[in-house]
């Protein structure tokens, strides 16, 4: 299972594939110097989660790692609620869901499944707001999606040349550290 991929890491490569390089450069350094706002917001707002405080609920499964043997990922869900079979990601604010949040969604959907859990909803919950963001229960098409996303992964060529975009750039932690542009990013 070493050489399943991250669930996370599926998200950070739609993001920037350079980005996942950097992460692992920066990683064991000092936050304070690399994470911006968002950041440290979002592990802040993770807190009960991963210190497994979320609920008291007997049938709340919080921090639960998962795995997929078909689709050779990895990674760790935020909250399942047992009685309503109900999968949710928390994110301390949700102005946009991305495709990258979304396959992280599903990737954890079909981990919980292979495993043997009741999954019959899906959904994001926005800290920030105490928003709830229902998404639909992925199905084979998406899944097949998703297979091919996880294979471009797989085949993805580091050496090739990185497609800049700015907007993203200007919203990456990692953009001050960056060699691949000279801006600033926004949390600055």
């Amino acid at each position: 299972m070493d050489d399943y991929i991250s669930i996370s890491t599926l998200n950070d490569f739609i993001f920037c594939p350079y980005s996942i390089y950097l992460h692992n450069v920066y990683m064991g350094g000092d936050e304070e110097l690399v994470h911006a706002t968002p950041q440290t917001q979002g592990k802040a707002s993770h807190e009960t989660i991963d210190k497994k405080k979320y609920s008291s609920r007997q049938a709340d499964i919080v921090a639960l790692p998962v795995f997929s043997d078909e689709l050779e990922i990895k990674g760790k869900i935020d909250i399942y609620k047992g009685q309503e079979k109900l999968l949710i990601e928390r994110k301390h604010q949700l102005l946009k869901i991305y495709q990258g949040q979304i396959y992280q969604l599903w990737s954890q959907y079909f981990c919980m499944l292979e495993m043997g859990y009741e999954v019959e909803k899906l959904a994001f919950y926005a800290i920030s707001t105490n928003t709830t963001f229902p998404v639909d229960i992925p199905k084979e098409a998406q899944k097949e999606e998703l297979k091919g996303f996880i294979q471009r992964f797989k085949d993805y060529d580091p050496l090739q040349e990185i497609s800049i975009n700015m907007n993203k750039c200007n919203h990456c932690i990692y953009c001050n550290l960056c060699d691949k542009t000279n801006t600033e990013n926004v949390y600055t």
